[in-house]
C-alpha cells in the first residue's frame, strides 16, 4: 500500500509538471476575443494558452510553418496561403468602422466617396459636406488582415493614396484620429468605444447605415467581414478544444461584449475536427 501511494503522488508530480502549452497569434483585431478564451480555456482544462497579435499575415505564416498551432486572422486567405491547406474556422462576424474625430461635422459618407478619398482622388472635407479643412488619411500597414478586408470591399479596382499615413494597428490607429482634427481612419466596430481610451472617436455612416452590431448582423451595413482561425490541417487535441471553447455557448456574451457578433457554429464532439470548421 506505501508503495502504491509513493507511485500515485509521483505520478501525479509528474503529471502536474508537464502541463500542455498551445500557442496562437495574429491579428489584433481577433486579439481580445482570443485572449479571453485563454483565459477561460486555462482556467478550464489547465492548458497554457501563449496569445500574440502580429497581423494577420504573420500569424497566417506562423501557422504554416508550424511556428503557431492556430492564428488568427481579420481577413481571408490568399491564393498563395491556401496552397498550405490551412484550414478555416469562423468564429465571429464584424464590421469594419470608418473614425473620424468627434469634432468632425460629416453626416456620413457614400462608398464612392470614401473610396475616392483614400485613393487620393478627394482631400478636403468640404468636397463631401464638411468645413474647408484637409483629410488626413490614415491607413492600416500590409500586414493588417483588416487593410485587406477594406482594400477588397471599398477600393475595388483603385489604389490606396501612397501620401496617406500608414499605422501598425488598431489602437494607434483609433488614437491618431481622436487627436487630429481632419482624420479619417477605420477600424472594427468593437474598437470606437474604448473604456480604456481618454480619447474619443465617431463612427460615420456608409450609404446612410450605421455601423451597429444589429446592421452587420442583418447584412445591412456594407463593410462587414468574418474573423477567422487557421490551422495547419484539421484542428487536433489542444486546438481543437480551445476552437470549441471559443464557439461554444460560454464565450458568446463574451465576443458580444468585445463588439463582435458569435458565429454559432458550435464543434461536434463526435467527430474531433471535422465539424469544427
Amino acid at each position: 500500500m506505501l508503495a502504491l501511494a509513493c507511485s500515485l503522488v509521483l505520478s501525479a508530480c509528474s503529471g502536474s509538471g508537464s502541463a500542455q502549452t498551445l500557442t496562437v497569434a495574429g491579428s489584433t483585431t481577433v486579439l481580445p476575443i482570443a485572449e479571453m478564451a485563454a483565459e477561460g480555456y486555462e482556467q478550464q482544462t489547465g492548458t497554457k494558452v501563449l496569445v500574440s497579435g502580429l497581423g494577420s499575415s504573420a500569424g497566417i505564416e506562423a501557422a504554416s510553418n508550424g511556428t503557431a498551432d492556430i492564428a488568427t486572422s481579420s481577413r481571408e486567405l490568399t491564393e498563395e496561403e491556401a496552397s498550405h491547406e490551412l484550414v478555416a474556422t469562423v468564429i465571429a462576424h464584424d464590421g469594419i468602422a470608418v473614425i473620424v474625430n468627434p469634432d468632425n461635422p460629416v453626416s456620413g459618407l457614400t462608398t464612392q466617396q470614401l473610396r475616392d478619398i483614400y485613393a487620393g482622388k478627394i482631400t478636403n472635407w468640404s468636397e463631401v459636406g464638411g468645413p474647408d479643412l484637409a483629410i488626413q488619411v490614415v491607413n492600416r500597414d500590409e500586414a493588417s488582415g483588416t487593410r485587406e478586408a477594406f482594400r477588397t470591399i471599398v477600393m475595388g479596382d483603385a489604389s490606396f493614396d501612397r501620401s496617406a499615413a500608414v499605422l501598425p494597428g488598431t489602437g494607434q490607429v483609433r488614437d491618431v484620429v481622436s487627436r487630429t482634427p481632419g482624420a479619417i481612419g477605420y477600424i472594427s466596430i468593437g474598437f470606437v468605444e474604448s473604456d480604456y481610451a481618454t480619447t474619443s472617436v465617431r463612427s460615420l455612416p456608409i450609404d446612410g447605415v450605421e455601423a451597429t452590431e444589429e446592421n452587420v448582423e442583418s447584412g445591412a451595413y456594407p463593410i462587414s467581414r468574418d474573423l477567422y482561425f487557421f490551422t495547419n490541417g484539421d484542428p487536433q487535441g489542444e486546438a481543437y478544444g480551445y476552437i470549441s471553447y471559443v464557439l461554444s455557448d460560454a464565450m458568446d456574451q463574451t465576443i458580444r461584449d468585445a463588439g463582435y457578433i458569435p458565429a454559432h457554429k458550435p464543434a461536434s464532439d463526435d467527430a474531433e475536427g471535422s465539424d469544427a470548421r
